[in-house]
């Protein structure tokens, strides 16, 4: 061992180190080293979320049958009443939806055209000279008659909604057809008077439009 060591020191001290090794690898397969492994397809139960509400069978079933599907569930189920109503009352609440939808946007004209008066009050209606005055001044008068028509439209809207609630079907279809022609009149006084159609009051008008067309999808099925 001696001539090994002198003529080896390498070898020397591998060989004192195998002691060593050996006591290591014991302990390693005397010991089990705890592993945490992620548990994969399981719910994070830290960050729970509330379940969306439910959509009754029966507001899908009537909305699968209107143009607007994702429009026609957010108009019912904005309406606590949705949850309980019939196919009657689901007709009376997308007819209120669009009525709503109606007077707010005849609200917000009439506002819009009262601001625009007090800032430019503008010449007279019939002696407009041309002008940045006469320009503000021939869209105030077009705005104040869009409010006009959408106020119309609501009106028609109402006046639907008792008709569904009579059980006069066809009377409630007539009236909300007209309630969605109203604001197609605004835009025509704006192409006439050759004044650029805002793109707000363009939105509102498909909006109605939109809840109009779910209101008389309903209404056919209640026909």
């Amino acid at each position: 061992m001696a001539a090994m060591a002198s003529g080896s020191p390498a070898l020397l001290v591998l060989l004192l180190l195998l002691p060593l090794l050996f006591s290591i690898d014991g302990c390693a397969a005397g010991t089990t080293t705890p592993t945490i492994r992620a548990q994969r397809g399981k719910p994070n139960t830290n960050s729970k979320q509330p379940p969306a509400p439910a959509v009754r069978a029966l507001v899908q079933s009537t909305c699968n049958a209107t143009t607007y599907y994702d429009l026609c569930v957010a108009a019912l189920v904005s309406d606590p009443h949705s949850f309980t109503a019939d196919l009657r009352g689901l007709c009376a609440i997308a007819v209120s939806a669009a009525a709503t939808n109606a007077s707010a946007t005849a609200s917000d004209l009439a506002n819009a055209t009262s601001s625009s008066s007090a800032a430019t009050p503008g010449p007279v209606a019939g002696s407009a000279e041309p002008g940045s005055d006469g320009r503000a001044h021939v869209q105030a008068l077009l705005l104040q008659a869009c409010a006009a028509k959408y106020g119309e439209a609501r009106e028609a809207l109402l006046e639907a909604r008792e008709s569904v609630g009579e059980e006069a079907y066809d009377y409630a279809f007539v009236h909300v057809s007209a309630a969605a022609e109203y604001p197609a009149v605004c835009r025509t006084l704006f192409r006439r008077k050759r004044v650029a159609y805002p793109v707000e009051l363009a939105k509102r008008e498909e909006a109605l439009e939109h809840l109009c067309t779910v209101a008389i999808d309903i209404i056919t099925l209640l026909a």
